[in-house]
């Protein structure tokens, strides 16, 4: 049974009630929904703390009276960049927000609400990891009365870690974090469940869950999945299902009683923290309390895996052979030393893709030269490769400065590569390991060097996770690497890395890994040597093999392996591998150059791109390069990005890469004067009201990719803004966005106002809050679930001529 006495004794909080410890923990509901009710259907929510915080707090105690042991602070969009523009304050709004709820809450718990900034994180968008840190360190700067920080609503993973470390570091008290889902079952940015519980909990948040964006039968499914990782708390608080207007009101369509009976399932199903999202009010809540009273949270039994994760994939370690790709390494390549000594980072994203490509399941980065600073080498590194390859990340360094740098901007949760058995070198790492939920290779050499015998490897290895357990790090985090020598130097002690990798398998049962290439420096046919000696560090238990996945025979020898150790079942991988070759060698020179640029494109190596386009228009028409390479290029990637095969990360790599391509075909086009190649014009714009543009924003950079020209008005635009600059400039298109349930009422004003001034436009809508019916309720033309529907409506429109 979870002892919530660690979640809510942490630090210094004090419990405000006297709380069974073996009993569920109920949340409030909606706060949006009830400003709703009280007749309020824009504007931004939180500045009512300051204009009428006796309805905040009347609100407040509705939710205490139905039920509620813990309310959230009307702070959801209390942070720089959402108040940007306004009158309003960070600190003025969160603090009152506070004691609002402090005053309505009594002997109940206070969390501190805060949602996502609104902006797009690097590299989809501009904001960097450090902005948003102090974006939310602001916010809980503040927090001063609150028992509980809740991070809610994040649609990115990225952005969540930035809120965690942020309250982490910032105050003592408990932190919870709720994600919120697509229909597939992923995030906006593309993570997976279970991707987000390893990262998450590797964060040390103290319970982690659902919110928003779907309802409750949605939900269930996601929750199920959800419950079968986590090993802390689980919260579910879905919507009270789809929204519908009638009159002046948005209405939802699961009752209070329907509600419940799906929160009753999640409670018997393991979930511990309950509470209602969008379209609930505290009847919702009182129907849930009625319907827990008397039962018990269940014990789960989960399994516990070793991962590491990038955003959006995780690696299961120890199942099976993984591979970890050694080619982002300086040592011994000219050009690599001086692309990382020059800042370029497109070899190295070049490297990344090559490897993943060729079978790498993670990627070890090791950026070290004297003459560079490593650290900010190393972190744009890390950011530069993970725009382009999905899979986890080895951050490798000598310097437990770099080391952490890398790994707190990293997104995912890495590896660090490496510890050893010096005690200096154990205390300065294992804190970053804890802190940062990573896994950490350790190194069996000490004060005294490597020892030459296996008992010295595995008492140095003993060593390493007796202190790692002392720091909190599982040893199931732990991968010892019992040290590979040069056969041509120390030929003798090969053998005896083999023997001391058999012994620590056996006798430790942890995770091993073994840097392969090390053991033919300096002879001939080192292939022949690497692949060998792999063979043998196979047999004697290594899992994670360190070495060139480029080499074909190398991945043949790993592919052969986990067909005879039974790792790949029934040999389906060794198959799919295998039986099919395409040998075929496609000769014209045109397919050559058209597959060159697509690539480029797939891979989002906009460099790269922006070279072969430059190279084309020596001979192929500006034009012709948009239409039969950019867009099938773009509808291919977008064919993946809907079937769920790339993520939205991806998707816009891909689309930054066109749009270097774009720059210079209208860069090329311009200087002979060869027209335009516009598509068309658009405006698209957040109404009134809504200072959310994450969505808006994505699909301008995808529209603008298929060659459409977007003024973007921005957020918060009144419908007089967007009429004036549609007459202005002749444009008969107009998206709107809105994500707030509070300012869907101002999108369907916008719209009528707009019809009946401008009769001849097409507007087309798009938000979380909306769906293809609500859409026709509003009286929009057409409703754009993401960027790539929005191109298709665009397309339809102008192919059929139907603006005038």
């Amino acid at each position: 049974m979870y002892n919530l006495s660690n979640i809510f004794l942490k630090g210094d909080v004090i419990l405000k009630e006297s709380l069974n410890l073996n009993s569920f923990l109920l949340f409030d509901g909606a706060m949006g929904t009830m400003l709703q009710k009280y007749g309020i259907n824009e504007g931004l929510p939180e500045s009512f703390n300051i204009v009428n915080p006796e309805l905040i707090e009347k609100i407040h105690k509705d939710y205490i009276l139905s039920g509620a042991n813990i309310i959230t602070t009307n702070t959801f969009g209390a942070n720089k960049f959402k108040l940007e523009g306004t009158n309003y304050r960070v600190s003025d709004i969160v603090k009152r927000g506070v004691e609002i709820a402090r005053s309505a809450a009594g002997n109940k718990l206070v969390a501190l609400d805060i949602g996502p900034t609104g902006k797009l994180m690097e590299p989809i968008g501009t904001l960097s990891f450090e902005e948003a840190y102090y974006a939310f360190k602001e916010q809980i700067d503040n927090c001063s009365g609150a028992d509980i920080i809740l991070i809610e609503t994040m649609s990115d993973i990225y952005e969540a870690k930035a809120a965690v470390l942020a309250a982490k570091e910032n105050c003592n008290l408990p932190v919870f974090c709720t994600m919120t889902l697509q229909k597939d079952g992923r995030t906006l940015t593309g993570t997976d469940i279970f991707t987000m519980v390893n990262i998450l909990q590797g964060l040390n948040v103290d319970a982690i869950g659902l919110n928003c964006s779907m309802g409750p039968s949605e939900m269930l499914p996601h929750i199920e999945e959800m419950l079968s990782y986590s090993r802390i708390p689980v919260i579910a608080q879905p919507n009270a299902g789809l929204p519908r207007i009638e009159g002046e009101n948005t209405l939802y369509n699961i009752t209070p009683e329907e509600f419940a009976d799906y929160l009753e399932i999640m409670a018997k199903m393991g979930v511990l923290i309950l509470g209602g999202c969008c379209g609930t009010e505290p009847d919702y809540i009182s129907k849930i309390k009625q319907r827990i009273n008397g039962l018990k949270p269940v014990k789960r039994n989960q399994k516990k895996y070793t991962t590491a994760c990038s955003s959006t994939k995780t690696v299961i370690l120890g199942d099976g052979v993984k591979i970890i790709g050694e080619r982002i390494n300086p040592t011994g390549r000219r050009k690599l030393k001086e692309a990382i000594k020059y800042g370029d980072m497109e070899l190295l994203k070049i490297e990344a893709v090559k490897q993943v490509e060729s079978g790498a399941d993670i990627l070890d980065v090791n950026v070290g030269l004297p003459e560079i600073d490593e650290t900010d080498v190393m972190k744009n590194a890390v950011k530069e490769i993970q725009s382009v390859v999905n899979a986890p990340l080895q951050i490798d360094s000598a310097s437990h400065e770099v080391i952490e740098a890398a790994v707190r901007i990293c997104n995912g949760k890495p590896i660090i590569n490496s510890v050893n058995g010096k005690d200096e070198v154990l205390d300065k790492v294992l804190p970053i390991v804890k802190k940062y939920g990573a896994c950490v290779v350790g190194l069996t050499l000490d004060e005294n060097g490597i020892p030459g015998s296996a008992e010295g490897r595995l008492r140095i290895a003993e060593k390493i996770i007796k202190r790692a357990e002392e720091y909190g790090v599982d040893k199931s985090n732990v991968i010892i690497d019992c040290l590979v020598l040069t056969a041509s130097a120390q030929q003798s002690e090969v053998r005896e890395t083999l023997r001391a990798l058999k012994m620590i398998k056996e006798r430790l049962h942890v995770l091993t890994t073994l840097g392969i290439s090390n053991v033919s420096f300096g002879l001939p046919q080192r292939e022949l040597i690497n692949r060998t000696f792999l063979a043998a560090a196979l047999a004697a238990g290594v899992d994670m093999p360190i070495l060139n996945p480029l080499s074909k025979e190398i991945v043949d020898t790993i592919n052969a392996f986990n067909v005879l150790w039974n790792n790949d079942k029934e040999a389906k991988n060794f198959i799919r591998v295998y039986s099919n070759l395409d040998n075929k060698n496609n000769t014209n020179n045109d397919m050559e150059k058209s597959m060159d640029l697509k690539e480029a494109i797939f891979k989002g190596l906009k460099n790269e791109a922006q070279i072969i386009t430059e190279n084309m228009l020596m001979k192929v028409e500006g034009i012709d390069i948009i239409n039969n390479y950019l867009i099938p290029a773009l509808d291919i990637m977008g064919n993946e990005f809907e079937n769920g095969r790339v993520f939205l990360p991806q998707l816009i790599q891909s689309a930054e890469a066109v749009k270097g391509a774009f720059k210079i075909i209208k860069e090329h086009m311009k200087s002979n004067n060869l027209g335009t190649v516009t598509k068309g014009k658009i405006i698209l714009a957040t109404v009134k009201g809504d200072v959310h543009d994450i969505g808006k924003n994505i699909v301008r950079l995808v529209l603008e990719n298929y060659g459409f020209e977007v003024m973007d008005l921005g957020k918060d635009v009144s419908e007089d803004k967007i009429l004036l600059e549609a007459v202005n400039n002749d444009i008969k298109i107009i998206g709107l966005s809105a994500l707030m349930t509070t300012t869907v009422k101002s999108m369907e004003r916008t719209i009528k106002f707009l019809k009946t001034n401008l009769p001849e436009c097409k507007i087309f809508v798009g938000g979380a809050v909306l769906n293809k019916k609500y859409a026709e309720m509003i009286g929009a033309d057409y409703y754009a679930k993401d960027g790539r529907d929005a191109v298709k409506i665009l397309q339809d429109i102008f192919k059929n001529n139907m603006i005038k």
